[in-house]
Parts: structure tokens; C-alpha cells; sequence
């Protein structure tokens, strides 16, 4: 009769252990089910931010060329105006020397007159 009491404990003991771990398991499948769940919503949440980011990036992007070509478009105008201006005063100094070959103009006038048209040159 006593090896049927010691078998008893041995069978509820294994029950109890089989038990155990099938609730270990369910226990670790369940975590598992949250650590998957908790992934999913990490990259959902990191593609939306990667969208956001650059969405701002592109937005940034058309800024500084907007301004760099308003920046280039200033500097061209300045140039031309320059540019015009300068082959005006050429124009001037070609004037003022037929004018003094002509004698309207003496060699010291012509003179002065050309001085000041170069300095702005």
C-alpha cells in the first residue's frame, strides 16, 4: 500500500508541474503576443515620425532654393545694371572726346570728365 501512496504523490506532483508549465508557456505566449503588439505600434509610430520628418525636410528644401534663387535672380539684375551703366559711361566718354576733338570741349574739361566717368567704372 505504500508504494501505491508514494505513486500518487509522484502523479498529483507531475500533474502539478505539467500544470505549471503549460501556464508558464501561456503566460510567455501572451507576453510574446504583447512584445509583438507593442513592435508593430513602435514602427507604426516611427514610419509616421520618418513621414512627418520628411515631409518638414522637403518643405525645408524648396525654402532655401526659393531663397537662393531669389538671391542669384538680385545679383544677375545688379550686374546688368552695373553692366548697363558702364557702357553707358563708355557711350559718355566716346561723346566727350569727339566733343573735345571737335574744340567744345577743352583738354582739361575733357580731362576731369573722363577722371570722374572712369572712377565710377
Amino acid at each position: 500500500m505504500a508504494k501505491t501512496k508514494k505513486g500518487g504523490y509522484i502523479d498529483r506532483f507531475l500533474k502539478k508541474a505539467d500544470k505549471a508549465i503549460e501556464e508558464g508557456i501561456k503566460r510567455a505566449d501572451e507576453a510574446l503576443d504583447d512584445a509583438v503588439e507593442f513592435g508593430e505600434m513602435a514602427a507604426s509610430q516611427a514610419k509616421k515620425t520618418s513621414d512627418e520628418l520628411t515631409k518638414k525636410a522637403i518643405k525645408e528644401k524648396e525654402k532655401i532654393q526659393a531663397k537662393g534663387i531669389k538671391k542669384i535672380n538680385e545679383g544677375m539684375a545688379t550686374a546688368r545694371m552695373i553692366s548697363g551703366k558702364a557702357d553707358e559711361d563708355l557711350v559718355t566718354l566716346e561723346k566727350l572726346g569727339k566733343l573735345r576733338k571737335a574744340g567744345v570741349l577743352t583738354e582739361k574739361e575733357f580731362q576731369e570728365k573722363k577722371k570722374k566717368i572712369l572712377s565710377r567704372i
